[in-house]
Order: C-alpha cells, then structure tokens, then sequence
C-alpha cells in the first residue's frame, strides 16, 4: 500500500472564498455533484511525481482518497484524507502543490457556475463556445494584456526517450533565452522538458516572470499529472475546449514526438489552419525532434501528406536535431504574429480571430458505437476529414489511458474503427510504428491495443 497523509490546508491564492450554495455542490456525491469531479482532479494534483499513465490505475491505487469543502467564517479549508505522502515535506503540502490545488478547485466551480449552468453562453454556438474559453482563461488569470506576444505551445508524448527529452529541454532552453514562455499539456516527457530548459534560461537572463502553462481537462489529468514547473494551471471542461484554449493563447506551436495524443492535436491545428479563413493567417508551426527522431517525422509526413495534401504540409516546417534554429525560427514567426495582429488591431492576449468550425469544437464522446461510425475517407472536405481523424485518435487515447476509455474497453472490446482500404493501410502502418516505438504507454509497461482496424 501506498504512504498516504491526511490533514487540512488552506487554498493558496486562487480561491479561498466560496458561497454556501458552491460548498454543497462541492460536497454533493450523486451524480449532478461536483464531488467526484474534484476528487479526481484533486488526487492527479497530488499524485505528481509518481510515473503512471493510466488513470484508472491512480484512482484504484488511492481508491480511498478523500476532499472535504469546509466552510468557515474566514474562508474555506480543504479536509484531505488518505493524500499521496509524495505531496508533502515533513508533514506539510509542497506549496506549488498546493497552488495547483487550488487552480483545480476554482475552474471546477467557475466552469459549473459560470459555463455548465448559465444562459450567458450557448455552448452550441462556435461564438458561444469561444466566449466561454476565453472567460475560463481570463478567470485563471492566463490572459496578459499587458504582454507582448511570445507564448509558445509545446506538444509532444509523455512516453518518449531519454534523448528526445533532453532534447525538448534544449529547445525549451534557447526559447528562454529569446524571452519566449512555454503552454503544455503540463504533464510529463514532452511537457516538462521545454519547460525545465525555459525555467533555467529565464534564470540566465534574470528573467522573474517566466510563465509555464499547463493546460488540462478532468478525463486525462489522471494521466499526466502536473509537472512541478507549471505556475499557471487550467483546467478546462473537456479536450476540445482544451485544443481551443491552446491555439487561442498561443503565438506558435512546436511539436515533439509523441503517440496518438499527439496525432490528434495535430489533425486538429492544421485542420483549423486549413479552413478558408485561416489561410493568411500566420501562425508558426514547427515539427522538431533528436536525429533519432526523423523517421518518426517522415512517417507523419507521409500520413498528413496522403491524408490532408500539401497545402497541410505547407502549414508546418520540419526541423531536425536543431534546437538554435527551432529558436530563431519560432522567434522571427512570433514577431510576424505580432505585427499582423497589430495590423489587424487584433488582441495580443487571444486570437479571436481565428476560425474554428463546429465539428472542431463539438465535445466528443467516445463510445463503441461513435467509433464505428466515424467517417474515415476522402469523400468529404479536406477539414471535415482531419475532424474525424482527430475524433478517431482522441478515442485511441481515452481507451489508451482515461478511466472511462479504459472501462469501456474491458467491458465490450477494443474500438473498431472502419476506413477506406488505403486510409485504412496508412492509419495501421502508423499507429503500428507508434507501438513499435513505445509511444503509446511509458516505458516499460506492455501495450495491449485498444483498437482494432477493418
């Protein structure tokens, strides 16, 4: 059994105040509660630092862990039972630990009272949708006003090797030095990594401010715990508001290797930069890995290639074993995203500007049956197509690592997904060299695919 810890603490910073209204949703365990949401998010904050990928597995491992909302006249402390003891140092909460801790309380109320409950945003609308992830991000303090633009999104697999991650240090390191801060999906591998060299090159420079934002959503926290480097944590109600909220903050966008999760956000990005209205857009995107790593990029080339045209191969540029260059590069397309929005009068802070049609923003549920009937073909526009590719890979990673994913496919079966025969062919040879490669699960830990092809 696991050391564990039980004891109260007081929020640090983001919400130490609630109404009596909040506290019994917060306390209330049927299902229209908010309980069990915060149990989960709450138990993945704490459990940074123990390498696991599967969520289903954190939550049977602590499955009698425990938060409690107390409500006092100076506030409200937090009643924590049978935490993680690597949570603490001598009996107390490491602070940032605490911090993200609260990060996670204040979305889970602010997205229920706010966003789930009220009329003031018709989350079946692109504008309403849109309007409800910049007030998330406004409310967890994300959006600066008052900087210019140098956020740069890092994406990339938990799972990766021990050179691919020294070398996502590396990048992170030169993007540092040229004033740039990193947004990941705050989690382990490709996540931390550019976030571990930024934080030493922000100290180079005397720099004091450097902002690391992670962004989540309650189905895979579970699964990517926190890095201890993240200062800014959002939660986010669901992946697709996550995928939005990343190209909304963002200025430009490298991408590491990884597995499906990382197909998918790149089905999703260049199937934003693909529709009509994007296309002029500039908007910096750089696929970079170790030497080691080429075929790894070749073969996504050659998929994105077959899949999507050239015109999505225009959208990006291949950077290999170059970390100086990934630098200088993302620099100079940060400083024409810069003098474009000035151009266009266009808010440093969020890209309103930017197109995302509904089928990019629809949550997505997957299921047995939404699996099957994905339409996986090119009898349909190219954006529609890498909608559904991005949906088919979403569900690859529920089934992969998330709790409900991972129930679904002990119960009924692997997903079948169904394509045309060469779509088909492709899809299978590339989600066979990601199994090849170890990029599905953490090193170590046997694959078992949760998907079959027909």
């Amino acid at each position: 059994m696991p050391r564990t810890i039980s004891t109260t603490i007081s929020p640090e910073g983001s919400l130490e105040v609630l109404s009596q209204h909040e506290v019994n949703r917060l306390r209330d365990t049927s299902a229209n509660g908010l309980h069990e949401l915060l149990r989960r998010c709450a138990l993945a904050i704490l459990n940074c630092g123990n390498p696991t990928d599967d969520g289903l597995q954190v939550m049977e491992t602590y499955h009698d862990f425990d938060i409690e909302v107390l409500q006092q006249d100076r506030g409200i402390r937090l009643k924590l039972n049978n935490a993680p003891a690597e949570a603490f140092v001598d009996g107390r909460m490491i602070r940032g630990i605490r911090e993200l801790l609260s990060a996670v309380l204040r979305d889970v109320v602010y997205v229920y009272n706010e966003i789930q409950t009220q009329q003031r945003f018709d989350l079946s609308t692109g504008e309403g949708t849109t309007n409800a992830v910049f007030h998330i991000l406004r409310k967890a303090g994300a959006l600066k006003p008052s900087l210019d633009p140098g956020i740069v999104v890092c994406w990339g697999g938990h799972s990766i090797t021990r050179e691919e991650y020294n070398y996502t240090k590396d990048v992170g390191y030169h993007l540092g030095l040229r004033d740039m801060d990193i947004c990941t999906g705050c989690g382990p591998g490709a996540m931390k990594g550019p976030m571990k060299g930024a934080n030493v090159a922000h100290a180079k420079q005397r720099r004091k401010l450097g902002r690391y934002i992670g962004i989540s959503e309650p189905g895979i926290i579970a699964a990517e715990s926190p890095n201890p480097i993240v200062n800014e944590l959002v939660i986010m109600p669901d992946i697709e508001k996550r995928l939005e909220a990343f190209v909304r903050l963002g200025h430009g966008i490298v991408i590491f290797p990884g597995g499906v999760g990382t197909a998918e956000e790149i089905l999703y990005l260049l199937g934003i930069l693909l529709h009509p209205t994007n296309r002029e857009m500039p908007f910096p995107v750089i696929f970079t890995g170790p030497a080691d790593s080429a075929d790894y990029f070749a073969r996504i080339d050659e998929f994105l290639g077959y899949t999507l045209g050239d015109e999505a191969r225009s959208r990006y540029r291949i950077m290999i074993d170059d970390p100086v260059g990934v630098a200088r590069a993302m620099r100079d397309g940060i400083d024409d995203v810069t003098q474009f929005r000035r151009q266009q009068q266009d808010a440093f802070y969020y890209n309103w500007r930017l197109n995302i049609a509904r089928n990019f923003q629809e949550p997505f549920e997957p299921t047995h049956e939404t699996m099957a009937g994905l339409a996986l073909h090119h009898q349909q526009p190219i954006h529609e197509l890498a909608a559904n590719l991005r949906r088919a890979f979403s569900g690859i990673v529920a089934g992969n690592v998330k709790e409900p994913g991972i129930r679904a496919i002990e119960s009924h079966g692997p997903f079948r997904l169904h394509a045309e025969p060469e779509l088909m062919k492709r899809l299978d040879e590339l989600l066979s060299s990601f199994v090849e490669q170890g990029r599905m699960k953490l090193p170590g830990s046997h694959y078992v695919p949760c998907y079959t092809l027909s």
